[in-house]
Parts: C-alpha cells; structure tokens; sequence
C-alpha cells in the first residue's frame, strides 16, 4: 500500500447517492468496489467475507458512519467476477440487502488512515488462512498437511426449519464457495442436519466464515455451522438423503425422500414412496415457500435443469468445439448450440444440474474473446439437435459419446481437481522428449505471453504455466487442451489452484 492518503475519489464516491440506482455499475471496472447499505453492526471479516469466494481481498475501508464500505480485489477480473455474481442476486448482511458497484477509485491507500486496524488485522487475518501460515479450522498448512480440527466436512443444522431445504438447495449453496464432493441429510434430535465435504479444506473455512448464521429463505431456515470430527464421509447411495457427487455409480437404496413423510405432509408435499433423486427440487415445494424467496444470493433458478443459455460471447471466433472444451473443465458437455440468428449466444447442456452449477458458478463473468461471458440457467431442459436437411452451419454439435469428458470415470480424481480460471494453467501427459523451450514456444505461438513456467520435481509428465492474463489462460486452454505433441501423447490442460 502507498502511505497516502486516499485521493477526493473516495469519498466523492462515498457520498455519491443519487446517481446510483442499485441495478447496474454506473463505474468503469475497477478492483475496488463500493459497498452501500452494509448494516451499522457489521464486522470487517463479514464484508471480507463477500469477496472471498472471487479471490483475495487486498484492502478495506469501512465508512460505518455512511453505512458503507470500499473493498479492494487483488485483480480486476476478481471484482468483475463479483460484481456479475450480485448484480442478479442481491447479497445480504445480517439479513439486510447490500448493493455493491464498482468504485471511480483504482486503488485504495489508507495507511495513513485512522481506524483502520481493525480492517487490517481482519485483512491479515484472511491472508494468514489463505497463505496457510495459521493453525485455522480448514486451513491448510504450508506442508499440505491437515492439522487436526482443519477438516473439509462441514456439520451444518439448519435452525427456525419453516420451509423444507433439500439437498440440492444445499449443494447449490455451498457449491459457491468450492468443490461439493459428498452430502448427507439426517434429522437428529428432531433438527435438520447435513454433513457436507469440501475437495479442500479451505473452502469449507470460507464457507463457514460467510454462510454460518445467514438464512437460506427470508427470516428463516437459519444455517449454523462447525467443522466435522470427520475428515471424509462415507456414501452407500444417491439418493434424497446422501449423495456422492463423484460416484454417479452407486444405488439410490430406498429411495427415502428427505423429509419424514409426516413433516412433508405439514408442508403441503405430496412424497411418492419411490422418489428418485433430484425429485424433491425448491421449485416443487408449496407457492407459499416459493413466494419465501432464497436469502442467500446465487441460490434460485431451477434445481433439475442441466442447460445453460451462454450469452455476450464474441461472434467472430466462438465455435462449439470452443464451449465443449471451456464448459468441460467443470463437467461433461453433452451438447452446444450456437444460435442462428445471434450467434454471440448460445446454449451448453451438461451431464446433470450440478455440473451445470458449477460451470455457471466459475466462468460467468470471465473474459472470453475481449468480451465477458455470462452464464445463466436456461429454460430449455435439452439441445435438440437439427433434423435431417435443416440448414445449421455446423452451429449445433453433440458431443455425448466424446473421448474428452473429464468426468466419465465414477470417482474420478478430476472432480477434486476444480478450481475457478486463474492465469496459472496445469499440463499433464507431457511425453519425456518435450522440452521447456517446446512448450513455451507452443503457448506463445498461439498468442500468450508466458511469465513462468515449472516442470514438477517428482513427474516431468506435469508442469505449470504462468500466462500474462487469466483471459490468456481461458482462450489457451481452448486452444491446445487435448494438442498432439508427438509419440501418442495428447496435452491435458486445467486451471491451476497453484502459482510458480
């Protein structure tokens, strides 16, 4: 941080209350967001917390006084990220809507400042978690190591029970803050209760930092929740109760709804015995519980839909092979439609809803092309293809029986490896007469600039690349995941969690 103070910029945009509206960024992008109507009683590491999820949080002012608050991402495409995610769904704090923009401000410089220790000790707090220097619940250490209490299952009861929540409500949650691996639902002690595991530690740290005491539907369904004795969960079935988010192998066994026939019944719910997974989505539960509407942001749209409608793309150099491949990092792709008359949208349909949550969830907002991809649920349950004669282009693709799914293998250890876009990407499948100077100069023909590059000590089948954007990263990815490099191997590409 620069020891000055900050510039008239902040709080002329501090005071800057009629222009705003509360709908749309009236700013240019900017890492530094400007929080309005944050509760007068709110901490430092609450408003962190809502930028956590997006990437690291480099700064904070809090005006209480105004009731509000300037947070500083460390990237531009952090901010972007958040700001597309809360522009359609409004977060709250302490159950109160916060409206966030982008800030006329580039940078915050508050050294000088008074009342800013509290806001740094709860910014180095964070760091301290993220960099893993901090025995924390959840965090990992420097060695990779777990310290025991820093456990990736969360045990979560839901207080103040007014509208029935699913698992799938659950996973949607929860799946902002990382990787859902395993669910299981149980009432105990006549509470609602799940135990939900995190692909990493980390993430069940900052889920628990941002969602424990918020509720799921207005002024009810309150999450609380602790870190597991447990460090891994054992599923026997898919089903209403449990499911194993990387075994889409196993039984769904009886097939019990989640709910005690009694309490459904309380609830206006009609539960077959032999319900299958997925059947008892939010939209199924009565008008009433509709009408309660999701507290938490990012947790609407339909539970069962595996579509995704992709718009704002570049017309000129998007082709289905392009989405299968970006939108495969986060699931299987079955099927892309690029439409006809506005090519710059089109349509994704997933293996199941939840890898449609996922791609959702991780590339809306990134930079595609020079322009920023958005990503919604769609209406359309399935891609139909054309029928035979119709004219396409070639804009329709189906690629269900693809050699290139990432996720086919029940288990696969693919499914902890997803992490949001970074410009940081990880090869693998690199034969052994592929040299350093080979792959940079692969990546720089088409078109990156390469800042680092590592092979990894123990396996020189894997390195890592540091490209100059995360924008870089996305459109190499497209480009050379899957790239012949020669004597039967085919490159694998993925975002990386680690940097060089």
């Amino acid at each position: 941080m620069n020891n000055s103070t900050p510039s008239a910029g902040v709080y002329a945009n501090g005071n800057d209350n009629k222009k705003f509206k509360g709908d749309r960024p009236l700013c240019s992008p900017s890492r530094v967001l400007h929080l309005r109507k944050i509760p007068s009683d709110v901490t430092e590491a609450e408003v962190i917390s809502l930028g956590l999820p997006f990437g690291k949080v480099t700064n904070l002012l809090m005006l209480k006084g105004k009731s509000q608050a300037f947070l500083e991402m460390a990237s531009e495409e952090a901010a972007v990220t958040m700001v597309n995610y809360y522009t359609p769904v409004t977060p709250h704090l302490r159950s109160q809507p916060v409206f966030i923009q982008y800030s006329n401000h580039r940078e915050l410089k508050t050294d000088n400042l008074p009342n800013q220790a509290r806001a740094q000790a709860a910014l180095q707090a964070v760091s301290t978690v993220q960099s893993g220097s901090l025995a924390l619940p959840g965090a990992p250490t420097n060695e990779g190591t777990i310290l025991p209490g820093q456990s990736p299952v969360l045990r979560i009861i839901i207080e103040n029970l007014f509208y029935p929540v699913t698992l799938e409500v659950l996973h949607q949650i929860f799946s902002k803050f990382g990787t859902v691996l395993k669910i299981i639902t149980f009432t105990k002690n006549n509470q609602f209760q799940a135990l939900l595991q995190y692909a990493d530690p980390l993430n069940a740290h900052y889920a628990k930092m941002a969602l424990d005491g918020q509720n799921i539907y207005n002024a009810c369904c309150t999450l609380r929740i602790d870190f597991s004795k447990l460090t891994s969960l054992n599923v026997k079935y898919n089903n209403d109760k449990s499911r194993d988010f990387t075994r889409l192998d196993l039984p769904t066994g009886d097939g019990q709804p989640s709910l005690e026939p009694p309490m459904a019944a309380a609830f206006g719910l009609s539960v077959p015995a032999g319900l299958g997974p997925g059947a008892l989505g939010p939209l199924a539960i009565t008008s009433s519980a509709v009408t309660g509407r999701m507290a938490i942001p990012g947790a609407g749209g339909m539970p069962g839909n595996s579509v995704l409608l992709v718009t704002n793309l570049n017309p000129d150099l998007i082709t289905p092979h392009g989405l299968f491949i970006l939108f495969g990092v986060y699931g299987d792709v079955h099927r892309v439609k690029i439409m006809f008359n506005k090519k710059e949208n089109a349509l994704v349909q997933m293996a199941d809803a939840n890898q449609a949550q996922l791609a959702m969830n991780h590339l809306s907002g990134q930079r595609l092309y020079g322009k920023v991809l958005r990503a919604t649920l769609s209406k359309h349950q399935a891609v139909q293809l054309p029928r035979e004669g119709q004219e396409d282009q070639g804009l329709t693709k189906d690629f269900s029986n693809s050699p290139l799914h990432r996720f086919k293998k029940p288990g696969s250890k693919n499914f902890q490896n997803i992490f949001p876009p970074s410009a940081t990407l990880h090869l693998s499948n690199i034969p052994p007469s592929v040299t350093v100077d080979d792959l940079k100069n692969l990546f720089t023909e088409a078109g990156c600039s390469v800042k680092a590059f590592k092979f990894f000590q123990k396996d020189r089948k894997m390195a890592l690349i540091q490209l100059g954007s995360v924008e870089e990263a996305i459109q190499a990815l497209i480009e050379l995941h899957n790239h012949d490099l020669g004597e039967n191997h085919h490159l694998r590409v993925s975002f990386s969690k680690s940097t060089i």
